[in-house]
Order: C-alpha cells, then structure tokens, then sequence
C-alpha cells in the first residue's frame, strides 16, 4: 500500500473549482494557482513550496497548469445579474408591503403587507446565498435559498401584471414590473438547468412550504380586495329637526331652531367628502283649475326630484340659509355622531308656505380608500393667486381637490394615480368625483359643471364604485304656518 500524498488537487468542477484535501479531508478549494498557495499558506506550508513535487502534491484531472477558471466573467455576470434582480424585487415588496403593514385598515390588508415584507426579507437572505452558490457553495442550502427568493419575485411581478392588465393604464412602473418578470424566467432557467433543488435536504416538504405560502397569499389577498369590502356595510342615521320658533313682539322677525344630526352606524369608518346643509323656502300660487299637476317637468329640468300638487302653480324653490356640516377632509368612524344647531331667521308677514330643511353629504370608505391630507387645505376658486384651482367664468366655489388612494398598494402601484374633488357654493350646493383627472397646476376657465364633459362618465362611475362614494341625505318638510302658531315669545 503506498503513501499518500499530502495535498490532494482534485479535478475541476463544472465551474473551474478544484478541491483541496489533505488526507481525505476537504480542507479548501481554489479557482487559480495563486489561490491553491494561499490556502496552503493559511495550513502552514510554506510560500515557495514546489507544487509539482509528486511526492508532496498530487494532481488529479490535470496538474498545476489546468485552471479552467470556469469563464470567470460569465460566473460574475450570473451574480451580478441575480443580485440587481433579487434587490430589484426586494425593494417593490418593500414598497408594496411597508405601506399595507402599517396603514392599512383590516387585519386582512395588514396581513398582506406582512406577507410582502417576509417575502422581501427572504430575498434579502438570498442576497449572500448568490454570492455562496455561484461562489465556493460552502452553505448547503444557498440554492434553494435563491430559488425560493427568484419564485417570489415570479409571483409577485405576475400578479402585478395581472392587475394592470384590468385597466391597462400606462405607468413607468409597468416597465419595472415586466423587466423583473423576464429576468424572473431567466434566474428560474439558470436554477432550474443546475439543478438546485439536489441541495435541499427535504425537497418535498420545501416545495409544499412554497405551495402553502402561496396559498395563504392569494386567500389573504382575496379576502382583502374582494369579501371585506363587501361584506362591510355602510349605513347611517341622519336627522335635520326644526325646533321650536322664538320671537318678540317687538321684532320683525321669527327665528327657528333647526337641529341637524349624523351618525356612522355601519361597521366602517368614512371620510366626509363633502357635505352641505340648506334650508328652502317654498312658495306657490293657488290652482282652482288643479293645473299645477302639469308644471313637473319644469323642475324636473332645473334638477329637482318630479313631484306636483294639483292645486298649487308657480311652485318656486328659494335658499334660506346654507353651509357646511362637518367639512371636506373630516372623518365618521363607526359609531360616532355630529350634532350642529343653527337658527333660521323669517320675517313674520313671510310669504313662504313651507320650510324644507336638508343635510346631505358624500362619503369615501375608508376601507377602500385613503385621502391625503392636502385635500382638507381649500380653495377658493375666485383668487388668482391660488393658482391651479383659478377660474375664470366658473362661479365663487369652495374647491377641495387631493390624491386618493386605494387602500391596497398592489392596485395604486398598478394604476395611475386618483384624485377626488369636491366642490361646494351656497348657491349651487356641493358636487363631488374621484377620477384620473388632476387640475394641478391648470387654469379652469369654464363652468363646474362644464369640467364634467371633459371626464370619462363609465371612470367616474367605475372609481366611484371601487372607492364607495356614496350621497347620503335626509330632509325634513314643515308647514310656516305651523310654525308660527308655535312660535313663543
């Protein structure tokens, strides 16, 4: 039986890496001759040590001068390209995850987001595992390590794709989204051609793991976007209450209470979009004929809801007072109420036959939605120094005007961005809509109304019905008359 030498060289491997044994135990590998030394170096052997000695050093699969080197470039040009993709993908679950763990209003959709940062901090752990597994392997499970990381990233880029196909809208972000999707399809390629999964010590239960988290993903991300929404209902109690009428004798004029009231008794929170109260006078001409019934389409053209009597005609409509209740930008969470009192001031010898009073609002879930904060900051649509919400011929109105956001970061990153603008005057009253359309830094030089014509009608409806903006109004009808038979002095 012979001896055996010191220092075994062993054949290169696929990528030009030899391992170093001394006495059958792995004790280094090297890419290069000056590598071999160092090693050696490192055991104590000395620097100008002959490695062609035969008795001292053994080569197998060529000797000192078979260096494949493995076409270093192309090795560091996998890593390179493994690691840009891997931050790339690290950094858009960061984005996406980060604002739904914090922000987000259901457990559900906090849930998701958490779900997005464990995803990005195992492709941060998958960072090191490319530098190990195209490098010296020496950590047995840096394959499947970068494999579980790349199968994220493959996930993640075709759901996104898969919601920007629903709209279709461009965004620079896409581009993002489909340069990691391809470079997905060729880090999976790669891994797949080197058959990674040979590391994995139990390769089924790695890939049931994998199967499993992508399950509790869709399952979370379905009850978020779709069921919780739903099954939330929104619902309010709203009251406006004329009280009893105080006058003196020696005024002319008869002041009313009215006493307005609002409740959130629905499961979710809203925001107030915008909101209104106004109090209408009535008056009217006696009809003998009953031809009055025949006047409902003139309010039914001036906007007003078809309603006739026989015996009254020259039914006119006047605003007595109006304003605003709690304000654009405020919230209603679930179970809270408003209450406000105000006083309505009459002459007595009044010619009005009823009062009506209304309160109404828009509201915005907030389960489905969140509003910046720049939409509670208004503007005043007759100062030019205002800038972008200046109007020329458009009428005096309050505008508010912010960035909404669906409260779901995979669809705001998937979209362009949404605006909601609410509009209020004494005069007109409010009108609110969430759309693709911002005025920033444009001058309005047409009517509110007029705005309109310029939006996509079925996006309106279509963002109006993804965020929840809904009207919500009560309005309470009195008879002057009766009134001043209460009123006390």
């Amino acid at each position: 039986m012979g001896i055996r030498p010191w220092v075994v060289v062993e054949p290169a491997d696929r990528r030009g890496l030899r391992r170093i044994t001394i006495h059958g135990k792995t004790v280094g590998t090297a890419w290069s001759l000056r590598e071999l030394r160092k090693v050696l170096r490192s055991l104590g052997y000395p620097d100008d040590m002959d490695l062609d000695d035969r008795s001292r050093v053994h080569w197998r699969g060529g000797d000192s001068s078979v260096w494949p080197d493995d076409r270093g470039w192309r090795r560091r040009v996998v890593i390179t390209l493994m690691l840009v993709g891997l931050v790339g993908s690290l950094g858009l679950h960061a984005v996406i995850g980060w604002a739904d763990a914090l922000g987000a209003l259901t457990f559900a959709q906090r849930l998701v987001g958490v779900l997005f940062l464990l995803a990005g901090a195992v492709q941060g752990i998958a960072l090191p595992a490319v530098v190990d597994h195209w490098g010296r392997r020496q950590v047995r499970l840096s394959g499947a390590l970068v494999l579980l990381g790349v199968l994220m990233a493959l996930a993640t880029t075709t759901l996104l794709l898969f919601l920007w196909l629903q709209e279709r809208e461009f965004i620079a972000t896409v581009l993002i989204f489909l340069a990691l999707w391809i470079w997905s399809l060729w880090a999976l390629h790669t891994l797949i051609r080197e058959k990674v999964w040979r590391g994995i010590p139990h390769p089924r239960k790695f890939a049931a793991g994998v199967t499993v988290t992508a399950l509790l993903t869709a399952i979370s991300l379905g009850y978020s976007i779709l069921y919780q929404p739903i099954a939330a209902p929104r619902h309010f109690v709203l009251k406006s209450e004329f009280g009893t009428p105080q006058t003196d004798a020696d005024s002319p004029y008869i002041h009313i209470p009215l006493k307005l009231y609002a409740k959130n008794t629905g499961g979710i929170p809203v925001y107030i979009v915008v909101d209104d109260y106004a109090v209408y006078g009535r008056s009217a001409e006696f009809s003998e004929s009953g031809e009055g019934m025949m006047e409902w389409k003139v309010g039914k053209e001036d906007g007003w809801a078809p309603e006739a009597e026989a015996f009254e005609s020259k039914v006119k409509d006047e605003i007595i007072s109006s304003g605003q209740f709690q304000g654009p930008g405020s919230t209603l969470d679930s179970g809270e109420e408003f209450k406000m009192e105000k006083v309505i001031t009459l002459p007595k010898h009044t010619q009005y036959e009823t009062l009506d009073a209304v309160l109404q609002f828009v509201v915005l879930r907030q389960d489905r939605g969140k509003i910046d904060d720049e939409f509670s900051y208004e503007r005043l649509s007759w100062i030019e120094s205002e800038g972008r919400y200046y109007c020329d011929d458009c009428g005096e109105h309050v505008i508010h005007h912010g960035r909404v956001r669906y409260n779901d970061n995979l669809i705001n990153v998937t979209r362009k961005p949404r605006y909601v603008a609410a509009f209020w005057s004494p005069e007109e009253g409010m009108d609110s809509f969430v759309s693709s359309f911002n005025f920033k830094n444009e001058k309005i030089s047409e009517s509110i109304y007029e705005i309109y014509t310029e939006l996509d009608e079925d996006e309106m409806d279509r963002e109006a019905e993804r965020y929840g903006l809904a009207w919500v109004s009560v309005n309470s009808e009195v008879s002057v008359k009766g009134l001043l038979r209460q009123a006390q002095p």
